[in-house]
């Protein structure tokens, strides 16, 4: 079982548009509702890829109650944690003749120390039987900025891998508790690090305390500095769509291969692979099947020199 843990989910909607427009009325072609928040996505993919998947976190609400109906309609397991705020909304608007997309995300509730001291002893007991756990996301009101930092430790002493994917001081803090894996993009890694310089950075982000740091390039792919070696992995081509949930979809596709002790280049092609195919996907937490199939052929995966 692999255990994914969203303590700020949504409810995420999806608008599509002809073209968008500042200061001016729109027509919607297109309404999409999901369960959402980074953890959830993640959890979804890893089900397609036949995994069972555990996801926990906190919902609350109405909005609560519409992210679990919706939620019951697929493979992953609900362990999420009640709340007496309402589950937050974020909005999508995608441009159907340019491809861009607009993301709009509220706060969240306000998490109470007793609900955090409830969530604690949940993802303690479903530790026991995990094979990995990714955390991800943003915090929501409520909950102290070295959340992330206490669940890592509390997964290292259980001895489960853990995957933390977030940005702030949140990654900051988390990160020294010693994660296996952190996966932040360009500009997380330029605000842990100072630099943007992806190799500098990615080098000085795994000496803050993770095992493995794999830095998101965007378009350009993957970055890994790893205990085995530096690669890089990158697509065939640049593709368009909604990037939304492209990075939520690679590390489904770096914590699937972790947990089935994959090879590097298989971990990254996946990850890539996944990413790309979100791309094309209309929604976040969604892949096409069949591009992810043909794109896996065709990442491009090197090791580098792993020189100062």
């Amino acid at each position: 079982m692999i255990l994914t843990v969203t303590l700020n989910t949504a409810v995420d909607l999806t608008y599509r548009v002809p073209a968008l427009t500042p200061h001016a009325s729109h027509r919607v072609t297109q309404v999409i509702e999901r369960p959402g928040g980074k953890g959830l996505n993640v959890a979804r993919v890893l089900a397609a890829l036949g995994h069972e998947t555990v996801a926990t976190g906190f919902a609350g609400g109405a909005t609560g109650a519409v992210l679990r109906e919706q939620l019951a309609a697929t493979p992953v397991r609900d362990e999420l944690v009640e709340t007496a705020g309402p589950t937050r909304r974020t909005v999508a608007i995608v441009d159907t003749a340019t491809g861009d997309t607009t993301q709009l995300n509220e706060p969240g509730p306000t998490v109470t120390a007793a609900e955090w001291a409830v969530f604690r002893t949940r993802f303690t007991a479903l530790l026991d039987g995990a094979e990995g756990v990714a955390l991800c996301g943003s915090l929501p009101p409520g909950i102290h900025v070295g959340a992330y930092a206490e669940l890592v430790r509390l997964a290292r002493t259980a001895g489960v891998p853990v995957l933390l994917d977030t940005s702030g001081e949140p990654l900051r803090r988390g990160i020294a508790a010693r994660p296996d894996l952190v996966k932040p993009n360009a500009d997380e890694l330029a605000q842990l690090t100072g630099t943007r310089d992806p190799l500098r950075a990615t080098r000085e982000a795994r000496g803050r305390g993770a095992r493995t740091v794999v830095s998101s390039l965007g378009p350009d792919g993957l970055l890994a500095a790893t205990p085995e070696g530096l690669w890089r992995a990158a697509p065939p081509a640049a593709v368009k769509g909604n990037p939304t949930g492209a990075g939520d979809s690679a590390v489904a596709g770096l914590l699937s291969g972790l947990v089935e002790n994959a090879p590097w280049p298989d971990r990254l092609s996946r990850a890539v692979a996944l990413s790309a195919a979100t791309v094309l996907s209309p929604v976040a937490g969604e892949f096409d099947a069949t591009a992810y199939e043909e794109l896996l052929a065709r990442v491009k995966v090197t090791e580098e020199p792993d020189r100062p």
